[in-house]
C-alpha cells in the first residue's frame, strides 16, 4: 500500500526513513521523493499488512502521514498512441486487448510525466 508522508522544517533533517524502518521492523520503498532543507514529501510504498504500524510509527515521529489513494484519470479523448507506456516509471499503463492503452491507476505515483508527454492532453492528476 501506498502512504504519502509530508516532513516540516523540524524534522527534514533526521533519519526518519530509516528510524521508522527499523522501528517498524519493515521494508519501505520509496516510490517519490521531493526533500528540501525547510520541507520534505514522500510516496512509500509499504507491506499491507505493516501499514498500520508505519503510520503510528512515522506519526511519532512528526511526519503527517495519510494513504495515497488518489488515481491518475484518463479521459475519452485518449487516442492510444502510447507515449505514456513507454515512459511511465511504474508501469501504470499497458497495450491491452484491442491494442488499446489500459491503465492500472493503482500503481500511480503522481509524478506528472505521463500527463506532460500526452500529446492530446488526455491524462490529469486530481
Amino acid at each position: 500500500m501506498m502512504l504519502e508522508l509530508k516532513f516540516d522544517s523540524r524534522i527534514v533533517k533526521e533519519p526518519i526513513i530509516s528510524k521508522a524502518t527499523l522501528e517498524a521492523n519493515t521494508l519501505i520503498n520509496i516510490m517519490r521523493a521531493n526533500v528540501g532543507a525547510r520541507h520534505g514529501e514522500m510516496v512509500i510504498e509499504v507491506e499491507k499488512s505493516r501499514v498500520d504500524t508505519v503510520i503510528e510509527v512515522f506519526q511519532s515521529y512528526g511526519v503527517e502521514v495519510s494513504k495515497f489513494d488518489r488515481k491518475i484519470i484518463k479521459s475519452d479523448e485518449c487516442v492510444h498512441c502510447g507515449a505514456c507506456v513507454s515512459i511511465c516509471p511504474v508501469e501504470v499503463f499497458s497495450i491491452g486487448k484491442e491494442e488499446k492503452v489500459e491503465a492500472d491507476s493503482i500503481k500511480c505515483i503522481h509524478c506528472g510525466v505521463c500527463v506532460n508527454v500526452c500529446p492530446v492532453q488526455a491524462l490529469t492528476l486530481p
